[in-house]
C-alpha cells in the first residue's frame, strides 16, 4: 500500500537530520531543510533529487530568522504536513559541563542552542499546521533521564533536553483538537558530527559497546531517523517520548 506524499520540514543538515531527510525523500515526501550552515543545506537538498524542494539558512535561536525560514518553507512546499526538529547540539565548547563549574553565560548558551531553538521551531510548526493538522517530532536525549556522569556531564544540555521531553505531553494535549500530533525521540549515543569527541575516544567507544549492547556501540543516525520518520507518520500516536538508545537506559555498567 502506497503512502500519501507529504510536505516535511527538517531542521538540521547533518547527522540525524540528514538521515531523516533522505528517508523521507526515499518514500516520496517533499523535503525542505532549515539549518545555520548554508553550504550543508544546499548539499543535502541537492542530494535528495526532485524530493528536495528547498532550503533556508537560519539560526533558529533568532525569532526573526525562524519566522522567515518557516515562511519560506511554507511557500516552497505549499503546505507543511510535518516537522522533524533535530537542530541543536553540544555547548561543551561554550562551557557547558558540571553545574558547580558552569558560568551563567555557558548555561544560557546551552539553553539557547537546544531549548530556544526548539521553542521557536515548535511554535512556527504549530502556527503553520493549525488549520489542517500535522505532526511535530522533537528531539530530546537519554541523558535527560538516564545520566552517566563519567564523560557525559553537560548539565545545561541535560536541562534543555529534559524540558523538551517534559513539554511533549502538554503540547500534545493542547493541539490534539487541531489534529496536530506531538511526539519526541530521545536518542542515546549516536555516531554524528556532534559526537565526534566520543567516537574518537577509545574508552568511550568501549563504554558504548557495554551501555548500548543492542547497537553494539554507537547508534547510527539512520537508526534514530527511522524512529522519527515513523513517528511523523504514526497517525494514532501523540504525546509520547520514545527512547532510541540501543539499550542505554536498561543496561547497567556498574
Amino acid at each position: 500500500m502506497e503512502t500519501a506524499r507529504r510536505s516535511v520540514v527538517v531542521t538540521g543538515s547533518s547527522g540525524i537530520a540528514a538521515a531523516a531527510a533522505h528517508q523521507l525523500a526515499d518514500v516520496g515526501d517533499l523535503v525542505f531543510v532549515i539549518s545555520r550552515d548554508a553550504s550543508r543545506c544546499r548539499q543535502l537538498v541537492d542530494s535528495l533529487g526532485p524530493q528536495g524542494v528547498g532550503w533556508f539558512s537560519a539560526d533558529l535561536q533568532s525569532e526573526v530568522e525562524a519566522e522567515a525560514a518557516f515562511a519560506a518553507a511554507s511557500k516552497a512546499l505549499g503546505k507543511i504536513d510535518a516537522v522533524i526538529a533535530v537542530a541543536g547540539g553540544s555547548a561543551r565548547k561554550m562551557g557547558d559541563g558540571w553545574l558547580h563549574e558552569m558560568s551563567l553565560d555557558a548555561w544560557t548558551a546551552s539553553l539557547n542552542l537546544n531549548l530556544v531553538t526548539m521553542f521557536l521551531t515548535a511554535r512556527e510548526a504549530i502556527r503553520h499546521m493549525r488549520q489542517k493538522g500535522g505532526s511535530l517530532v522533537m528531539t530530546s536525549s537519554v541523558l535527560a533521564t538516564s545520566p552517566q556522569p563519567e564523560n557525559f556531564t553537560t548539565h545545561g544540555y541535560a536541562a534543555a533536553k529534559a524540558a523538551i521531553a517534559g513539554w511533549t505531553v502538554p503540547l500534545a494535549a493542547a493541539y490534539a483538537r487541531d489534529q496536530i500530533r506531538v511526539n519526541t525521540v530521545a536518542p542515546g549515543l549516536v555516531h554524528t558530527p556532534m559526537a565526534m569527541r566520543a567516537a574518537e575516544d577509545s574508552e568511550i567507544v568501549a563504554f558504548a559497546k557495554r551501555k548500548q549492547p543492542i547497537a553494539d556501540g554507537l547508534l547510527t543516525a539512520d537508526q534514530v531517523a527511522t524512529a522519527m520518520v515513523w513517528l511523523s507518520r504514526a497517525d494514532g500516536i501523540t504525546g509520547q517520548v520514545l527512547a532510541v538508545d540501543g539499550g542505554w537506559a536498561v543496561t547497567s555498567t556498574s
